[in-house]
């Protein structure tokens, strides 16, 4: 979207740079949804089927289903790009299960131990008054 907006500033004259910028944006936003659209519903399909084969929930089933959709996306550019698309997505998707499993790290808040209760000492038998 920003580039789209840059873009469309840079070809614009001078006083209608603002206007131009928000044309591009309209004009391409539509393109930009249905490709995230598309991206979204193979990479969530492709993820249901791994953790169904795998039967794990891990990180790896995120980064195995990108490998999967990257190469989907670009399997009409023939084999070559077809691999290239999907290691590449592979990449991305894990960068970003690290950042994400780091961060969870990070962010984890330590579980506080209790500590155990001593042996009570026994009551005694009599009560002195």
């Amino acid at each position: 979207m920003i580039w789209h907006g840059i873009k469309g500033s840079r070809a614009s004259p001078r006083g209608e740079r603002l206007a131009g910028s928000l044309s591009a944006i309209k004009a391409r936003a539509p393109v930009l949804g249905g490709n995230f659209g598309i991206w979204g519903g193979l990479f969530s399909s492709f993820d249901c089927a791994v953790k169904g084969y795998r039967q794990k929930e891990d990180p790896w089933n995120a980064i195995i289903a990108g490998f999967f959709t990257g190469g989907t996306l670009a399997a009409r550019s023939g084999p070559k790009a077809a691999f290239g698309g999907a290691v590449g997505c592979a990449i991305l998707l894990g960068v970003f299960e690290g950042v994400g499993v780091l961060m969870g790290r990070m962010f984890a808040q330590p579980v506080p131990q209790l500590p155990l209760p001593e042996a009570a000492p026994a009551p005694s038998a009599a009560i002195t008054a």
